[in-house]
Formats: structure tokens, C-alpha cells, sequence
């Protein structure tokens, strides 16, 4: 019992540790594409770190399973270089005890895993997805960002030195639209945005500007100096309902669609649990190492593998999703084929050999 206290700290902790580094590094990299976004204009400021938090989910189902491998690689690797596994082999403790004991630790990570993928994972996903259709439908004033050119509208650039609190009201701006007709720039001191009175469509108003219309490289433009000048604004295109992907529904609903979408997201998910379990399988073999060789030395391997397998099961369900793909054997011919993998390292090539020579 306090072996095994002591070996599931040991993975738990290093676990714990290794998988916050790999989040924060991915994290990371997807915060800075969201944040680019935003400075573009497309999505609003404010709803960046909800987006995140709503992702995070995701992100942990596929972080946690490779920092399980690296943890049981790391803390059974530093045993064996400490010599502490050899006095616990001394003890009469087997490989396959080993993996027993190692089991329990996988499975109750195989269980958070498998919670996240089937139920909090599709419900950030969907979440992730009406926050993008909000921000589609947002008005264009709410995506303006100071000091910065944007794209508003197809051909239109906008500039903007700064706005009021309640973003109706535009100072120092400038505006700039390409179309068949040729170039129109317009600067004004100011411009607010009003509800025309009678028809009740959006204008933007400029104050006390220039207009400048033509084509660039001929002589045919025209000035225009105005004290207010009316802009019709279309209205966005608000979508109170919005097709989630099959990564935002909810797993009951992919029981009942028998659509090859479905399906492979339904395996996709089911696939998350397993992964753990399998690469915990392979992970203990492979952590068998002695001084001269160093702690690190399968390490490279082992990550290989996980990749190998985590871009099988994703490029096998891309292939069941175009219908290339047959939904049985599925994703489950790629977990029989890395299981498979998993017990030749365990037994060992030449063990293998041997026994089918024996056999033969």
C-alpha cells in the first residue's frame, strides 16, 4: 500500500506539473491568434479570456494524456536511475505488478479525461461557437478599435483616433471604400451613429469634413467640403440560431444521428479514455532504462508514438467524415493497432520471437 501511494504521487504530481507546462505553452500560441483577431477587428476585446476559458476543456483532453506518458517516463526513468526500482524488483516486484499498480492512476485519469471529452468539452465547444456568432452580429461600432486601420465591411477601411464610452460617437476619423465606381476617402471631425426617424435604418454622420472621390491615376476626382454628411450603415446580420458543429453537440445527440459526422465525432470522443489507457500500457516498458543509458534516452520515442497515434485517430476520423472511411473498424483499428504496439514493447521483440519459434 505504500508503494503504491508512493508511485501514484509520484506520476500524479509529475503529471500535474508537466501537463500545466504543455497547457500553458499551448494556450499561449491560441491566445496570441485570438488576440491578432481582435486587434483585426473581428471579435471584440472584452470576450477574448471567455473564449479561452470556454477552450480549455478541449485543449486539456488532448494535453492530459501526453502528460501522463511524460510523467510515468520522467518518474519511473528517475527510479530506475536512482536505483529504486531495482531494490523494489529485489522486494519481488514484477514488471506486470508494476503495471498493475500503475493501472489505478491511469484509469482515474482515463475517467477525468473521458468526462471532459464526452460532456464539458462539447458544451465549451458549443459556447465557443455562440460567442463567435455574437460577435458576427455585432455592430460594426463595437469591433472599432482606436489608433488602428480595420477592414469594416468588405471594401472599407476605417480609422479612428478615439471613441466615446458608449462607442456611438467617432473622433478624427477617417474612411476609405474601393468599388466599381472607383476610390472614395472620406476625413471628418467627428461622426456619431443615429436611427434614421422615419425609416428606422442606421446612418453614420459625419461633422465638419472632406470627401474625396475618384480614380487613382486619372484627373476625374471630386472635393467635397461638408459640414454633415449621412452614411447608410446595413444592419448586421443577426443570428439568433447558428448549425453547431459536431464538436458543440452534446453526446446524447450523437447517439442518435447516424450520420458519418456523427459517428466519427462520437468515436473521437470515446478514443480519449482509451488513449490514456493504452499510452499508460506502453509508457512502463518504456521507462525501463539503467545510468549509462540516462533518463531521457526513450523519451523521444515514446512522445513519437503518442503523435503518431493521436494524428492517426485524427486523420482516420477526417477520412470517416468524407465517407473514405468506414465507420467500422473505425477509430477502434487505430487503438487495436497501438495496443498491439504497446504489447510488443512490453514483452519485448526478442521475447516475441522466441515465443512464436517455441510455438512453431
Amino acid at each position: 500500500m505504500i508503494v503504491y501511494r508512493y508511485l501514484s504521487r509520484e506520476i500524479l504530481l509529475t503529471m500535474l506539473a508537466v501537463s500545466s507546462t504543455l497547457l500553458l505553452i499551448i494556450m499561449s500560441g491560441r491566445f496570441v491568434k485570438y488576440l491578432a483577431e481582435a486587434a483585426a477587428g473581428k471579435i471584440a476585446v472584452d470576450v477574448l479570456f471567455a473564449i479561452m476559458l470556454y477552450r480549455l476543456p478541449g485543449f486539456l483532453e488532448l494535453v492530459i494524456p501526453l502528460g501522463f506518458l511524460i510523467a510515468i517516463l520522467l518518474a519511473y526513468g528517475r527510479m530506475h536511475m536512482d536505483s529504486e526500482m531495482v531494490v523494489l524488483s529485489a522486494c519481488g516486484m514484477s514488471q506486470r505488478q508494476l503495471l498493475s499498480i500503475t493501472a489505478v492512476p491511469a484509469v482515474v485519469v482515463a475517467l477525468v479525461v473521458g468526462a471532459m471529452s464526452l460532456w464539458v468539452s462539447p458544451w465549451g465547444a458549443a459556447q465557443t461557437e455562440k460567442l463567435f456568432a455574437e460577435q458576427r452580429s455585432r455592430s460594426e461600432f463595437t469591433m472599432l478599435r482606436p489608433g488602428n486601420f480595420q477592414r469594416l465591411n468588405g471594401q472599407q477601411v476605417t480609422y479612428v483616433e478615439s471613441l466615446s464610452h458608449d462607442r456611438l460617437q467617432l473622433n478624427h476619423l477617417f474612411l476609405a471604400q474601393v468599388d466599381h465606381r472607383g476610390t472614395t476617402v472620406a476625413v471628418a471631425r467627428r461622426g456619431n451613429q443615429i436611427i434614421h426617424p422615419e425609416y428606422g435604418q442606421r446612418y453614420l454622420q459625419l461633422h465638419q469634413g472632406t470627401r474625396y472621390q475618384g480614380r487613382p491615376g486619372t484627373a476625374e476626382y471630386q472635393v467635397t467640403e461638408f459640414d454633415l454628411l449621412a452614411q447608410h450603415l446595413p444592419e448586421p446580420e443577426v443570428s439568433s440560431a447558428y448549425d453547431l458543429e459536431a464538436d458543440g453537440r452534446d453526446t446524447l445527440s450523437l447517439l442518435a444521428d447516424a450520420s458519418p459526422e456523427s459517428r466519427a465525432a462520437l468515436q473521437w470522443r470515446l478514443s480519449m479514455p482509451i488513449l490514456v489507457l493504452v499510452v499508460a500500457f506502453m509508457a512502463v516498458p518504456l521507462s525501463r532504462t539503467n545510468p549509462r543509458q540516462g533518463r531521457y534516452l526513450k523519451m523521444l520515442p515514446a512522445i513519437l508514438l503518442y503523435l503518431l497515434y493521436v494524428a492517426s485517430l485524427s486523420s482516420i476520423r477526417s477520412a470517416m467524415e468524407a465517407g473514405e472511411f468506414p465507420v467500422l473498424p473505425g477509430l477502434w483499428a487505430v487503438h487495436l493497432l497501438f495496443a498491439a504496439i504497446a504489447w510488443v514493447v512490453y514483452v519485448g521483440p526478442g521475447k516475441l520471437l522466441t515465443g512464436f519459434r517455441g510455438a512453431r
